[in-house]
């Protein structure tokens, strides 16, 4: 058995062209796994509360030192925890918001990457808690992040990627939707995305 864990964080509903794209590599996962259990976590339906000062305090003590409050305060960020261990892909679908994360997306990210948690502090840096395994990520993009005129910055793949290695995470796929406010680019990119699940999710799905 197979367990996915879909984050999904656009808040346009069935006009989101990353949801459409997250179900149709559901439905060729399901169809190459054969047996696919899937958690899905609507970021945009059930959004998850702000960082404030309990989770704060109770992440940056030391665990020795940890009040009866503090377990109540973490208990979120543990759930999404052991959602993430649990599974053996991750699926996430989403938007650019001003050239990188949507804040839902930022909120989960900082939920689950914690310290003497999910990384270890070291001389050398930050270590790995947890065990590696793929990640896909398809982001929409209204503009273009091709060079040349008109195009802008990706802020998006180097920080999703950057931050999700600090954990484990080091197989990384983002895939860029770009120019989804042109009908023929939408059509052109999930073109794309076809191509992509015939001849990339087999391999993909072998480092699961």
């Amino acid at each position: 058995m197979t367990t996915l864990l879909h984050l999904n964080v656009s808040p346009r509903g069935d006009q989101s062209t990353s949801r459409r794209a997250g179900q149709r590599v559901r439905e060729q996962l399901a169809a190459q796994c054969g047996n696919l259990t899937v958690v899905e976590r609507d970021l945009a339906a059930d959004p998850l509360p702000p960082i404030g000062a309990d989770f704060t305090h109770a992440n940056m003590v030391e665990a020795a030192k940890r009040t009866d409050a503090d377990p109540a305060a973490l208990a979120l960020s543990e759930t999404l925890i052991a959602e993430l261990q649990a599974a053996d892909i991750v699926l996430i679908t989403t938007p650019v918001h001003n050239f990188t994360v949507p804040a839902t997306l930022k909120t989960w990210i900082d939920l689950v990457v914690r310290p003497e948690r999910t990384f270890a502090g070291s001389p050398q840096g930050k270590l790995p808690l947890l065990r590696d395994r793929p990640v896909l990520a398809i982001v929409s993009c209204g503009g273009r992040f091709h060079e040349g005129e008109g195009s802008q910055q990706d802020f998006f793949t180097p920080y999703l990627k950057y931050v999700l290695e600090i954990i484990g995470l080091k197989r990384v796929e983002v895939m860029r939707l770009e120019g989804m406010v042109r009908p023929e680019a939408v059509t052109r990119a999930f073109e794309q995305l076809e191509a992509w699940c015939d001849t990339a999710l087999p391999g993909f799905l072998e480092a699961a």
